[in-house]
């Protein structure tokens, strides 16, 4: 082999070598400098005031409020990076019935074309292949056992567990949300969390190579119920 043909192999092994390592440089300022840590999972606002009420109190109906939010928490290899994406909306809507101190009934939907991240790719990639939200616009959740409220009383926030139908891209499956709520004032806050399967509901989590999405992650949310009818 001449001397001539080892240093255009040299010059072509160190130009490889220098074009991973701006990669993987890049890709690490991007996820650790430019995007930043990702955002704190919703949850209940410590500065709101609580509220007297108890369960019995609030017997009536709550609709979603204005400012309330929802979205998703998922975690992904980026070109051998871990990453956690977060994607919200606040287009949300829904109502919540309240009888003798117990949740007998509740509906939230979700408006899945609007659900951001920081990223505008990634975000096209969850409308189309992923999401589908051309066909599949909204998701929802939907309450199929009440929730005894007998803990609300007052003197602050507490943690309770929903259970309820899950709706992803038209497909239905159980799941149960931890929930914190508070009263403040005139108004409810509820923070809740579920962990899901992305392939229960029919998704397939993209691995595009350069980037590896995990199978499972976690729905969020953090609703403000205003009384529509409260007793």
């Amino acid at each position: 082999m001449s001397r001539k043909t080892r240093r255009r192999i040299l010059f072509g092994l160190g130009g490889f070598v220098l074009l991973v390592a701006l990669v993987i440089g890049g890709t690490y300022v991007y996820v650790n400098i430019i995007t930043g840590d990702a955002p704190d999972p919703l949850a209940l606002d410590d500065t709101a005031p609580d509220g007297a009420a108890s369960g019995a109190e609030l017997d009536g109906t709550w609709t979603v409020a204005e400012g309330s939010e929802a979205g998703y928490r998922v975690d992904e290899v980026l070109n051998g990076q871990d990453n956690t994406v977060v994607g919200r909306t606040q287009d949300v809507t829904g109502e919540f019935t309240v009888t003798d101190g117990s949740l007998e009934s509740g509906r939230v939907e979700v408006d899945m074309t609007t659900v951001t991240t920081d990223s505008d790719a990634r975000d096209s990639q969850f409308r189309g292949p992923i999401m589908m939200t051309d066909e599949f616009p909204t998701s929802t959740f939907e309450l199929t056992e009440p929730v005894p409220l007998d803990e609300v009383d007052g003197s602050g926030r507490v943690s309770l567990t929903a259970t309820g139908d899950l709706t992803l891209r038209d497909t239905t499956r159980p799941v149960e949300v931890s929930v914190d709520l508070q009263v403040s004032d005139d108004t409810v806050q509820v923070a809740g969390s579920a962990p899901i399967t992305f392939t229960d509901f029919g998704i397939e989590p993209p691995d595009l190579g350069f980037v590896r999405v995990e199978d499972s992650g976690v729905v969020e949310f953090l609703l403000t119920l205003d009384p529509t009818s409260a007793e």
